[in-house]
């Protein structure tokens, strides 16, 4: 089958991803600008507006995954994805048009409320993929936050203020106009009763013409998805049932308590986002300018910044393609166990200077290559690919919502931390959520690669899971 339209669309919806990066990187490239005598803005921001600024987008990011789940549902991926578009162009323009300090901070915290993008466009490109290259193209979603970051970091130290920002709103553009041109998800269309509307999307994603066997036999593979007995019955079992009524549908809440599977993915996929949380990227690329400074200060904070960014998103690109070769699991323990190895290294150099500084410098890129490798892309596949149409877009939403509760509560209260414990003991507490993170793995997450989703269901039935990593 041709994979064409399938990496286009995919690519098209990932330019939601790329502002996304871009915004959300931006505080990090002003923070020390906007705190210093010389700001652009009205006044310097104070030491608590600092810390809103670089956590106001996850207090954003709860209301927004809050009713994602909903929207999935009532509107549909795609016009969900141009909605949120639409917002960051109004955000773009109010940073263009006003330079108040409230402004900005308010325009930040709406950036979060657009955040749902991640979860939107995850859903989108797992639902559009065949099964052997779903989880590269669904890690291509996260490949995308890392290049707008990146771009954000290129242009910030040698063009103007307002010149970034019209970067931003033209990427915001582009993107609203090229969401006019792909076809929403056959899942998506399928659960609304759009039966023929789902064969022509999966057949435009496929290059196949309507009647192809290929199309209506992803079509009924839909079908028994979305029909999937709760107690994990196959579909070649339900056959044998003399009993043929239809079933009565059951409320989310009904689907939860029967279905063990859908439980046991739901904690699976729960606790993997909280180890994306705290095995503590997020705060090195927050603060990684202040780090640099304090641990290397031979080097420059904007040459560094941009170069972590460049790591991050080349080893994006082989971890996505990893994630379908060498599968979720391995990825997940050993990215796990690399990173752990990684802080503690760090964590030890900076707090006892026992090497010299290219150690710092070397470990300090390691680290979001085994990140990256790791907790920076599994989870993010799973909560795509591991649940029913009946309970996906809700426990979607729950766990993205648990993970910008996470995001905005480690972002807030990390300064206190740093100034009471230092950088060295930080990397300490972040090898040691590395190292949970690789053992719950090893023995609790099974392998889902090139797997449909009503062959990764019973995977959570089972007791033990081959400790193939």
């Amino acid at each position: 089958m041709g994979v064409l339209r399938q990496f286009i669309g995919t690519v098209i919806i990932s330019t939601l991803g790329i502002d996304m990066g871009f915004i959300f990187t931006w505080p990090a490239s002003t923070m020390i600008q906007f705190g210093s005598a010389n700001t652009t803005l009205n006044r310097p921001m104070t030491e608590m507006e600092i810390s809103l600024l670089n956590s106001l987008s996850s207090v954003g990011g709860l209301i927004s995954t809050l009713t994602a789940g909903f929207m999935l549902d009532k509107l549909g991926r795609k016009y969900c994805s141009i909605a949120v578009s639409l917002s960051l162009v109004l955000i773009w323009v109010m940073l263009i048009v006003w330079k108040q300090v409230e402004v900005v901070l308010f325009c930040i915290f709406l950036s979060g409320v657009s955040s749902s993008a991640a979860l939107i466009a995850s859903v989108y490109i797992s639902e559009i993929s065949q099964e052997s290259i779903r989880g590269t193209m669904t890690a291509g979603n996260m490949i995308s936050y890392g290049i707008g970051g990146l771009m954000l970091f290129s242009v910030s130290g040698s063009l103007s203020y307002d010149t970034v920002l019209y970067i931003g709103l033209s990427i915001a553009i582009i993107s609203t106009s090229s969401l006019l041109l792909i076809k929403d998800s056959p899942m998506y269309l399928m659960t609304i009763g759009k039966e023929k509307e789902a064969a022509e999307s999966i057949a435009f994603y496929r290059q196949l013409p309507v009647m192809d066997k290929e199309v209506m036999y992803e079509v009924n593979v839909l079908k028994r998805a979305i029909n999937m007995d709760q107690d994990g019955t196959t579909p070649e079992e339900e056959k044998l049932k003399p009993d043929t009524k239809s079933k009565e549908k059951l409320s989310f809440w009904q689907f939860m308590r029967k279905s063990r599977s859908s439980r046991r993915a739901f904690y699976v996929s729960i606790v993997l986002q909280i180890a994306a949380v705290f095995q503590g990227l997020i705060v090195v690329q927050t603060y990684i300018q202040p780090l640099i400074m304090k641990t290397l200060p031979a080097y420059s904070p904007e040459v560094c910044s941009t170069a972590m960014a460049a790591v991050t998103v080349v080893t994006s690109f082989f971890a996505a393609y990893l994630t379908d070769k060498a599968g979720r699991r391995p990825l997940m323990f050993y990215g796990s166990i690399g990173a752990a190895v990684t802080c503690l290294v760090l964590g030890t150099q900076i707090q006892f200077q026992w090497g010299p500084t290219w150690i710092t410098l070397v470990s300090l890129y390691t680290f979001p290559i085994m990140y990256t490798f790791g907790a920076g892309t599994v989870p993010n596949i799973l909560v795509a690919e591991l649940f029913l149409p009946e309970v996906k877009s809700i426990l979607s939403m729950v766990i993205v919502e648990m993970s910008w509760i996470l995001y905005s509560v480690v972002l807030f209260i990390f300064n206190p931390i740093l100034n009471s414990l230092g950088w060295g003991p930080v990397f300490y507490i972040f090898a040691i959520l590395c190292s949970l993170s690789s053992v719950f793995s090893y023995f609790f997450l099974p392998e889902t690669k090139g797997l449909t989703v009503e062959e990764i269901q019973p995977l959570f039935n089972k007791r033990k899971h081959q400790n193939n990593v």
